[in-house]
């Protein structure tokens, strides 16, 4: 009896891996995302499920950046991959290679996931849209060298004001490396800008930027809705027209830019004023201005035939004479003033001197008094002295120095 084969779990399990590989190689699998989440590395890590089953999916970040959106709880999808197992836990599970929304195309999704998050960021923001100039020097243009668009907008520009230089940065506007040439091409737009600025270069800077391309499919459009492009833009010192399609058509650039058009064309005719539209407005200004400096003329005519015939200029030494007399008039009255005013304190000074003349002391002494010191002090009293003291007197004319001999007492002083 033959004896049965033990295996072990390795040996089982790579047995098993072998015969899911083979059997379901390639597979397409529709479900809803559940427990979705990204390793530090970037691979996704998640289940399918419906209404009884569910299955593990792996996504490896090198599959995952080729999605073009990002798998959300809850999406449902349809799924392409191989079944295999991951041996250190004998699951089973499926490795995913490519996907899709169901219901709506990966693009879409893509579409507005990117347009969702931009919106946040603020990069539609209206604060950050510039002006685009009135009349530039230079105009930026970023398409393809071959495209319609080009076109359009050189036939455009000619027709409106062929003195405003076209200048073309080629790019390619769809395919794999579209969004990079595009985004590149908006910075060396800006650099040569700034190159012109720091080397003082006798060359027009770019006033504005033209981005954009001709009609086509959502896919044909797409490197104007992928990030590299939109940053470009936000970016962009130069003020940017984003002209991508036709007028149905609205990609993230359009949102980004300071400018939507609605075609290449419609961008040429925003940059480019029409020169005709211009010399009339040049025109009508320039009537305005000239009725308006005729009127100052013919106001300051009339002042000036007013003062010709007003009675200052026509005699004008009359009023010189007039103020003149004026003059003598004023000097004779103040003169006049001034002789009372002197009387007045002449008389008042008088007054106050014949006043201090009556309370003078030598005025008193005229009278047949006299001041007796001794010493500084005045003598008022006969007992302010002693026999022996000596004494001056003084009288209305001259003085006398003399000694005390006697003093004769009297029961009240005076």
């Amino acid at each position: 009896m033959e004896e049965p084969r033990i295996y072990t779990v390795t040996e089982l399990t790579k047995d098993i891996r072998f015969v899911l590989e083979d059997t379901f190689h390639e597979v397409w699998i529709e479900g809803e995302v559940s427990n979705l989440t990204v390793s530090a590395a970037g691979h996704a890590y998640f289940s399918l499920k419906d209404e009884s089953s569910l299955l593990n999916c792996v996504l490896f970040k090198s599959n995952g950046i080729r999605l073009g959106f990002s798998a959300e709880d809850g999406m449902s999808v349809l799924a392409r991959g191989r079944v295999s197992v991951y041996d250190k836990r004998g699951q089973y599970q499926l490795y995913v290679t490519r996907m899709e929304p169901r219901g709506r195309g990966a693009l879409q999704v893509a579409f507005e996931q990117l347009k969702a998050r931009l919106q946040k960021e603020g990069l539609f923001n209206e604060e950050h849209k510039r002006p685009i100039p009135f009349l530039p020097a230079r105009v930026g243009v970023v398409t393809s060298p071959t495209g319609a668009a080009i076109r359009d907008i050189l036939k455009v520009s000619k027709r409106r004001y062929n003195n405003i230089e076209i200048t073309l940065r080629p790019v390619k506007v769809q395919g794999e490396d579209a969004a990079g040439e595009i985004a590149r091409a908006i910075r060396e737009l800006n650099e040569f800008n700034e190159w012109i600025a720091s080397s003082g270069a006798k060359e027009h800077p770019v006033d504005v930027m033209i981005v954009g391309r001709g009609g086509g499919s959502l896919e044909d459009l797409w490197a104007f809705n992928e990030e590299p492009v939109a940053r470009a833009i936000y970016d962009s010192d130069i003020p940017v027209i984003s002209a991508v399609g036709h007028q149905i058509d609205f990609t993230i650039s359009d949102f980004v830019a300071d400018c939507r058009a609605a075609t290449p064309s419609h961008a040429a005719e925003l940059a480019v004023p029409t020169k005709e539209e211009l010399s009339g407005r040049i025109r009508q200004l320039g009537g305005i201005l000239y009725s308006a400096v005729n009127g100052m003329i013919d106001r300051f005519q009339r002042e000036v035939l007013s003062l010709r015939s007003s009675y200052v200029l026509r005699a004008p030494m009359n009023v010189f004479l007039q103020m003149e007399q004026r003059v003598d008039e004023l000097a004779r009255s103040a003169a006049s003033s001034i002789k009372h005013l002197c009387q007045m304190r002449r008389a008042r000074l008088g007054a106050a001197a014949g006043k201090l003349e009556a309370l003078s002391p030598l005025a008193v002494l005229e009278r047949g008094y006299s001041i007796t010191f001794k010493g500084k002090d005045v003598i008022k009293k006969a007992s302010d002295l002693a026999e022996g003291d000596l004494i001056r007197t003084v009288f209305a004319s001259g003085k006398v120095a003399s000694r005390v001999e006697k003093i004769e007492k009297q029961t009240k002083e005076r």
